[in-house]
C-alpha cells in the first residue's frame, strides 16, 4: 500500500508541478515564435590543378564561409545577432577573416511613433550613398558594418531626420576612425496637405558626415577630420522619375589617392519614363576624388563610408560578365542609357505572345585631369587641376541587345549580342601601366531556350559564345602578357539546366577558352550540379573548374582565384 501512496504522491505533486510551469511554457512558446532568422554554409574541398592555377592550399583544403543571423521582437523592442566562422576563409576572399569564429554583429533596437533607436551595429544610408552607406554583400563577403547609435527621428509624415556615430566594421574588429553622421529629408507631398492633390512628388534631402582619425603619418600634415556634405532631389510621378545629387569632400589624403590633398566631389543623375510597352532610363556621373574611407590607409574594399554606383548593365550571363566595370573613386565619367520594348501582341513581330526587346549601353572615361610640376610641390600636396569639359582615357564601354521571345506555352527563346571593351589596367588592376594588362575589346553572343514540358518541369540550353581581341604594348612580348593575365583568347561556354519539378534542379557546364595563345591554357573549365529546395530550405552540391577571374557586385570587385574540387551550399530560415 506504501508504494502505491508514494506513487500517488509522485503523481500528483508531479500535477502540481505541470500546472504552476505551464503559465511559464506558454510565455517560452509566445517567445520563441518572436524568434526569426536564417542560417548558411559555404564549403570546399579544394583538390591541386596545376593546369588553371589553382593555388596551394598547404593542407587546407577544406574552406568554408558560415553565418547565422537570430532575431527577437516583441513589440517595439527587436534585438538580434549573427554568428560568423571562417576556417579556414573560402578561396577568393580576404584572409584577414580566416581562422575566426564570432559574433561581430549584434544589436538592440526600439521604434515607437516618432523616434527609432538602434545600439550596437547597424545598416545606413544616406540618398543614393555618395556620402555615406553601410551595408553588406555576402557574395563579395563585403560588410562595413556601423558599431555605435543611430537615432531616426519622423516629427509628422513627411520629414524625417537621420544622425549616426560610431565606427565601421573592419574583418573582426573595427575601424580606427570615427564616423558621425546628420540626414534629413523632406517629401513635400506627405509633409504639405494642400501638395496632395497634385500627382508630381518632390523630395528633398541633405547630408552631412564627418570621421576622425588622428594623424601619425611622419612626413605628412594631415586631416584629422574630414568633412563630406551634399544634396538631392528627386521629382516623380506616374510615369517620370528623375534624381540628382551632388556631394562634396574636403581634402582626403589616403593610400588609395596617393595621399592627395586635392578636394573630391560627385555628381549622379537619372531619369526615366515608363508606359505600357516601353521605358527607358537615363544615368550619367561624375567623380573626382571621392574615396572616403574611415581608415585612410586601408587598401582594396575595407573600410569604405561611401558607395559609387557602377551604373553599367549587372549582366547574368556568365560571358556577358567575363570583364565587369568596377566605380573608379580616383576620377571616372560616363553614364548609361537603358531602354525596353514590349512588341505588341497580334503584330507580324510580336505574334500571340508578343517580344520584348531591351538595348543598353555604357561608356566610362577617366577625368581629363593635369597634375602640377613637382619641383613647385614644395609641401608635397601633390594637388592636380581638372578640365570638367574634357574626359581622360577611355575606361569601358558595353553595347547590348537582347531579345526575348515566347513562341507557345513551352518555348522561349532569349538572344542577346554585346561589343565591349575594358582598361583592364585601370579598371582592375589600379595601374597606369597597360603592358601586362593589355585592353580588351569583345563581341558576345548567347542563345539561350527554355522548353517547359510540364507546369513546373523544363529543360533549358544556353550556348555563349566570347571572341576577345586583346591590346598590348608593342614592347611587350605576347606570352608574357597573356601570361601576366591568365585566362585570355576566345570562349565558348555551354550550358544545360533541367528542372524535373520545383524541388530538383540539375546543370552541366562547360567553359572552353579554345583559342588562348598559349597551348597549355586552351582549357575546358567542366561544371556539374544539383540543387534541391524544400520549403525555406535550400541545399546545392557541385563538383568542376572555376577560372580565375573578376567578381564585381554594385560595382565593388574582387578576385576569384582558380579552383577545381566540390563545393556544398545549405541556406535555411525561419
Amino acid at each position: 500500500m506504501k508504494k502505491y501512496s508514494t506513487l500517488y504522491k509522485n503523481l500528483f505533486f508531479s500535477l502540481i508541478g505541470i500546472c504552476l510551469a505551464n503559465p511559464f511554457f506558454a510565455q517560452l512558446n509566445d517567445a520563441l515564435q518572436n524568434v526569426h532568422g536564417n542560417f548558411q554554409i559555404e564549403m570546399q574541398n579544394c583538390e591541386q590543378d596545376t593546369a588553371t592555377g589553382t593555388p596551394d592550399v598547404q593542407g587546407e583544403s577544406f574552406r568554408y564561409n558560415a553565418f547565422g543571423n537570430v532575431n527577437y521582437t516583441s513589440g517595439d523592442f527587436s534585438m538580434g545577432f549573427r554568428y560568423e566562422s571562417y576556417n579556414p576563409v573560402m578561396l577568393g576572399f580576404l584572409p584577414d577573416y580566416s581562422n575566426r569564429s564570432g559574433i561581430p554583429y549584434r544589436y538592440a533596437r526600439y521604434k515607437h511613433k516618432d523616434i527609432d533607436v538602434t545600439v550596437g551595429n547597424f545598416y545606413e544610408q544616406f540618398g543614393s550613398g555618395l556620402i555615406f552607406r553601410s551595408y553588406e554583400d555576402r557574395g563579395l563577403l563585403y560588410d562595413n558594418a556601423m558599431d555605435g547609435v543611430r537615432a531616426i527621428y519622423t516629427p509628422r509624415a513627411g520629414l524625417t531626420f537621420k544622425g549616426i556615430v560610431g565606427r565601421q566594421r573592419v574583418f573582426w574588429g573595427l575601424s580606427d576612425g570615427i564616423v558621425k553622421g546628420f540626414d534629413g529629408e523632406i517629401n513635400f507631398m506627405e509633409l504639405l496637405d494642400s501638395a496632395q492633390r497634385f500627382k508630381t512628388k518632390v523630395i528633398l534631402g541633405g547630408s552631412f558626415v564627418s570621421k576622425y582619425q588622428s594623424d601619425r603619418n611622419p612626413s605628412l600634415v594631415l586631416p584629422e577630420n574630414v568633412g563630406c556634405y551634399g544634396g538631392r532631389l528627386n521629382v516623380l510621378n506616374e510615369s517620370f522619375n528623375f534624381y540628382a545629387e551632388y556631394a562634396y569632400k574636403i581634402n582626403d589624403p589616403s593610400y588609395q589617392n596617393n595621399y592627395s590633398f586635392k578636394d573630391g566631389q560627385a555628381l549622379y543623375l537619372t531619369s526615366s519614363y515608363a508606359k505600357k510597352g516601353f521605358s527607358v532610363l537615363l544615368s550619367g556621373k561624375y567623380i573626382d576624388n571621392m574615396s572616403y574611407r574611415s581608415d585612410r590607409d586601408k587598401q582594396s574594399t575595407v573600410a569604405f563610408m561611401n558607395f559609387l554606383p557602377a551604373l553599367s548593365k549587372p549582366h547574368t550571363y556568365l560571358m556577358m560578365a567575363y570583364y565587369p566595370y568596377a566605380s573608379q573613386p580616383n576620377g571616372e565619367v560616363g553614364g548609361s542609357a537603358d531602354i525596353q520594348y514590349k512588341v505588341k501582341k497580334g503584330t507580324v513581330l510580336g505574334g500571340k505572345y508578343g517580344m520584348d526587346i531591351s538595348v543598353n549601353a555604357s561608356l566610362f572615361y577617366g577625368t581629363d585631369t593635369t597634375r602640377i610640376d613637382p619641383t613647385q610641390d614644395s609641401v608635397k600636396q601633390r594637388k592636380y587641376s581638372v578640365n570638367p569639359y574634357g574626359v581622360g582615357d577611355k575606361y569601358f564601354h558595353d553595347i547590348n541587345i537582347e531579345i526575348s521571345k515566347k513562341f507557345n506555352k513551352k518555348a522561349k527563346l532569349t538572344l542577346m549580342y554585346a561589343n565591349q571593351f575594358i582598361n583592364q589596367s585601370i579598371v582592375q588592376f589600379n595601374t597606369p601601366d597597360r603592358s601586362e594588362h593589355p585592353d580588351v575589346y569583345s563581341n558576345i553572343f548567347v542563345a539561350d531556350f527554355t522548353y517547359r514540358y510540364k507546369t513546373g518541369s523544363a529543360i533549358r540550353t544556353e550556348t555563349q559564345l566570347f571572341l576577345g581581341e586583346y591590346k598590348k604594348d608593342e614592347t611587350v612580348h605576347l606570352s608574357e602578357a597573356e601570361e601576366a593575365l591568365g585566362n585570355t583568347g576566345s570562349w565558348v561556354t555551354e550550358t544545360i539546366e533541367w528542372t524535373p519539378t520545383s524541388k530538383w534542379f540539375f546543370v552541366l557546364m562547360d567553359q572552353f577558352n579554345y583559342s588562348n595563345p598559349l597551348d597549355y591554357k586552351k582549357l575546358h573549365y567542366y561544371y556539374a550540379g544539383i540543387t534541391h529546395v524544400s520549403g525555406p530550405t535550400r541545399i546545392m552540391l557541385s563538383y568542376g573548374r572555376q577560372r580565375q577571374g573578376i567578381f564585381c557586385a554594385g560595382g565593388v570587385c574582387r578576385l576569384v582565384p582558380a579552383f577545381t574540387g566540390f563545393q556544398l551550399s545549405i541556406s535555411t530560415s525561419f
